[in-house]
């Protein structure tokens, strides 16, 4: 029988969101129940430890951290997202590390204070995508045309350039047509579109909004 599965989830969070990928990739039913980080409820304490999202809740069993979960998912459920070959495996989890400094890039993206310091977040990403770009095979998805863990990690990371370029053209994909044609691929894949919260364009403007950071300021001027 089916474990019972409960995805603890933020509606902003891009780790959640590669949970809830890979389960929908696995045709995998699941609760999802999103809490509010700024005031964690007691219960949630008490099954994470390090007091963030994403948990997974395997018949009350709680699995913390995003890598471990989508590792067990991988263990457990078919169809296989990594490769069969050892090599190749071990190649594509560095690549998802690759997909979580990129969401540290972000942050520090959104976060920086000045116009100065904005322009330097917005080179060092485009940085990283040409590192992308260079190594990137004839797609449409990481590992051609399968679906593999590594598309799970950056549907995630490119959805938040979809806002940022909903109000200023930042050029992170300028000149980059093997990226940007990878990033629409997942932009259309039902697995990716649904793992955000529907109202996620809001909520992340008004979350940018709040960071009174350079970005927030060519958010509010494009309103």
């Amino acid at each position: 029988m089916s474990p019972k599965l409960t995805l603890i989830s933020h509606t902003l969070c891009p780790y959640v969101q590669r949970v809830a990928i890979v389960l929908a990739e696995k045709n995998v039913p699941f609760e999802r129940i999103d809490i509010d980080l700024a005031c964690k409820p007691d219960w949630f304490l008490k099954i994470s430890p390090l007091g963030k999202t994403p948990v997974l809740l395997v018949n009350e069993q709680a699995i913390f951290e995003s890598s471990v979960i989508c590792e067990y998912l991988e263990e457990t459920m078919l169809p296989r997202l990594h490769p069969e070959d050892a090599l190749q495996r071990a190649r594509h989890r560095g690549w998802m590390e690759f997909g979580s400094s990129i969401l540290n890039s972000i942050g520090a993206f959104y976060n920086a204070q000045t116009e100065e310091a904005l322009r330097e977040r917005v080179l060092q990403l485009r940085g990283q995508f040409e590192q992308l770009e260079q190594m990137f095979g004839a797609g449409p998805y990481f590992d051609g045309d399968r679906f593999c863990m590594v598309d799970a990690v950056f549907g995630p990371v490119f959805r938040y350039f979809d806002v940022f370029e909903s109000f200023n053209d930042f050029g992170f994909f300028n000149e980059l047509p093997k990226v940007r044609h990878w990033r629409y691929a997942l932009k259309d894949r039902k697995s990716v579109l649904l793992a955000a919260h529907e109202d996620y364009r809001q909520l992340l403007c008004n979350f940018l909004v709040r960071r009174n950071s350079a970005l927030s300021a060519h958010l509010k001027n494009h309103r």
